[in-house]
């Protein structure tokens, strides 16, 4: 496989050039990526395990499908190629919840979030999906309560916020 290029991203979410994706992980430069919670029309969340073969966070829990902002890439078209690619979520209006950012010792970026409304079948990508279910919010909230390291801790960072609200909504 080719290595993706990338594109690099300063502290104020501008594009300030490119990198092939193993310069921008060895060196853990600052880049953009997509993160999409695929709910059902019940609204439950889909949480997946991550292939142990990913090059980050290998074999943990995520409730957001995503990935790098390629060079050029607009980051919303990024996120339908995404969606698509991990879980065979397709067709499905992207609504937009706005920017975190998020930085450790593995990754640093601006998350570009996005939530799906799905009601099809998952599929997933054998190379970075290895099992999923679909789980109430409360579940989900419980989970990130109690077992919080299961999970990838990016999602939970640029996520748990909002994931919170939807079960006061709920309630």
């Amino acid at each position: 496989m080719a290595d993706e290029v990338v594109a690099l991203y300063d502290d104020a979410g501008e594009v300030v050039g490119s990198a092939p994706r193993s310069v921008m992980r060895a060196r853990n430069l600052r880049h953009a990526a997509s993160s999409i919670v695929v709910r059902d029309p019940i609204g439950r969340v889909y949480l997946h395990r991550r292939t142990t073969t990913k090059d980050v966070y290998p074999g943990l829990l995520d409730f957001a499908a995503g990935g790098v902002v390629l060079a050029g890439e607009d980051p919303g078209l990024g996120a339908v190629r995404e969606v698509e690619e991990e879980l065979g979520v397709t067709g499905v209006r992207l609504e937009a919840l706005g920017v975190a950012d998020y930085a450790d010792e593995h990754t640093r970026y601006r998350a570009f979030r996005f939530v799906a409304t799905w009601d099809g079948p998952i599929r997933w990508q054998p190379e970075e999906v290895s099992w999923g279910e679909w789980v109430t919010v409360a579940e989900l909230v419980r989970r990130l309560d109690d077992d919080a390291g299961s999970i990838v801790p990016d999602s939970v960072a640029v996520w748990a916020t909002i994931v919170r609200s939807w079960l006061v909504d709920a309630g």
